[in-house]
């Protein structure tokens, strides 16, 4: 869990979350024919968007709006959000299927920019399939945007697991969720995925359409897995791209970037004794993790100055857990570690691409933390699994630093969710239906790593899965990858591959960056997402 993270690549950039039977309060009705004798929830399927001109800076063909939807839905007459909407309609009636509802990942990952940035990327059969549909979900950005009040250190939540820290860690979760309660309250525990989900119907009622279909990447693939599971008559076609493990929301998913970087790490370890005329890092795969685990253990006695700051041990540590599943960037990255730990001359670094900026939020006013304070409260409101003992987190921590070294402390330490209040809150949805989605993913996604996908898989028994060999990154489909054919045809046609499929990633693509391939999208106000779903 894109931090979200949170990928949906341009030309120049990669850009960029009660019991069961609530769901049928959002029936298959239009706002025609919905009333209030008839249904609750009859004002919200009946609103007419305003809709206008997003921004000066965006195209005109991008046109945005604000619709209500209620708070808790559970009672539908009380307290109500607001919820940012977006459409680029398509240009051929004739064709013209329907809407694709899109989302860029995170929990906390803003979406009404996405049709802009998507109508370049997406071929133009699918465009003329469907108007592409974008919204903030709620809590995030422009959508009734949460905020704690969080300070810069406070914001700093991947802390490696030490005796001597750990009364300060716990106390730093505990203050996390004592301020975002204070700020927000009761807010808190409607702020969920199922609750999005069921914005997302009222979406689809407002805009007048029987069904959706939708595109969603990262944390997106678990949204939209739970929408087909608490609206499975409204789902339509649904690419879920770099998939979460439902099965594994949400300490788990967390847990799992350790389980998966350190496959990456015995790869990239293999590749780069291979290349020890090039790198000198070590003749084998043992030398060269000897060499790496001997830098880190050395920034650990005294920081080494990197770049003008300081580098700890777990700086390396949590640095490499991304790193390593591109293994050429990874090996110039500890070649330049290693230089400067010795005081010897930097080679010319290469420089990252600056993201294209994303334009003003539109004139309305989004708290510096929402990010943040928009994961953690989908994070810790989505289930009730969090463990409420520090005891728990201090003892898992010790058991996965010691199976998974790279980063298995850091997964498993003490988060906010430890002390988050769960009074009202409903439990997690449990996905196991037979919508017919289509599952993109690369082998190696250092975010929802393979196994992450292969859950959902599991759980979706009527979707199929293109797994792309050698593929690395977050994010598939619009990368020019392998499986964007099979995807497109299924957005366009509705066909499935028979079974499951593979196809290869073309020669040396996955570095053609010649850094670290870019992740998801990393909209305005989400700093550091490129550690989230």
């Amino acid at each position: 869990m894109q931090r979200a993270l949170i990928h949906v690549p341009s030309s120049r950039t990669a850009l960029l979350v009660a019991a069961s039977a609530v769901a049928t309060l959002v029936p298959a009705l239009t706002p025609a024919t919905a009333s209030a004798a008839e249904n609750p929830l009859s004002q919200y399927l009946e609103q007419r968007p305003a809709w206008h001109r997003c921004d000066k800076a965006m195209p005109a063909s991008l046109q945005c709006a604000m619709i209500k939807v209620p708070l808790d839905y559970r009672r539908p007459g009380g307290k109500k959000l607001s919820l940012a909407i977006s459409k680029m309609k398509t240009s051929t009636k004739k064709e013209r299927r329907g809407v694709l509802l899109l989302n860029p990942g995170g929990p906390g990952g803003p979406g009404v920019d996405m049709p802009q940035y998507l109508a370049s990327e997406l071929p133009k059969a699918v465009k003329a399939k469907y108007d592409l549909v974008g919204f903030d979900p709620r809590g995030i950005g422009r959508s009734s945007p949460v905020g704690c009040g969080l300070t810069t250190g406070e914001l700093n939540w991947e802390r490696p697991y030490k005796p001597g820290t750990f009364t300060k860690d716990v106390k730093w979760a505990r203050t996390f969720a004592e301020k975002c309660d204070a700020r927000q309250g009761d807010r808190l525990r409607h702020i969920t995925t199922r609750n999005t989900a069921r914005d997302m119907d009222v979406i689809r009622a407002v805009l007048g359409e029987k069904k959706i279909s939708y595109l969603g990447y990262s944390y997106g693939t678990y949204l939209g897995a739970v929408y087909t599971q608490m609206f499975p008559k409204r789902s339509d076609r649904f690419v879920l791209d770099s998939a979460v493990d439902p099965a594994r929301v949400w300490r788990g998913m967390i847990q799992v970037w350790a389980e998966g970087a350190e496959p990456a790490f015995t790869r990239w370890a293999e590749w780069t004794a291979e290349r020890d005329s090039t790198y000198k890092l070590g003749r084998t795969p043992e030398a060269v993790r000897t060499t790496f685990y001997d830098l880190v253990a050395r920034a650990d006695r005294k920081p080494i100055d990197f770049d003008d700051v300081l580098t700890t041990g777990d700086d390396i540590r949590s640095g490499g857990r991304t790193m390593f599943f591109s293994v050429r960037y990874a090996a110039e990255w500890v070649v330049e570690l290693k230089k400067a730990a010795e005081k010897k001359p930097r080679s010319t670094r290469r420089q990252h691409t600056t993201p294209t900026p994303l334009p003003p939020s539109f004139g309305r006013e989004v708290p510096e933390d929402n990010g943040d304070a928009g994961f953690w409260t989908v994070v810790c409101a989505d289930t009730r699994n969090w463990p409420r003992d520090p005891g728990r987190y201090r003892d898992d921590a010790v058991r996965d630093r010691a199976t998974y070294p790279l980063y298995g402390d850091f997964a498993s330490h003490i988060k906010p969710c430890a002390f988050w209040k769960k009074k009202g809150s409903e439990p997690a949805t449990a996905v196991n239906n037979k919508a017919r989605a289509l599952i993109l993913q690369n082998e190696w996604d250092p975010q929802t790593p393979l196994t992450s996908a292969q859950g959902l898989r599991r759980a979706l028994k009527g979707a199929k899965m293109v797994t792309v060999v050698g593929g690395v990154g977050h994010g598939v489909y619009g990368t020019k990858s392998c499986a964007d054919k099979t995807a497109t045809t299924y957005l366009t046609t509705g066909r499935l591959p028979a079974k499951d499929t593979t196809c290869r990633a073309a020669g040396a693509a996955h570095e053609r960056w010649g850094v670290s391939p870019p992740p998801l999208p990393t909209p305005r106000g989400i700093p550091g997402m490129v550690s989230r779903f």
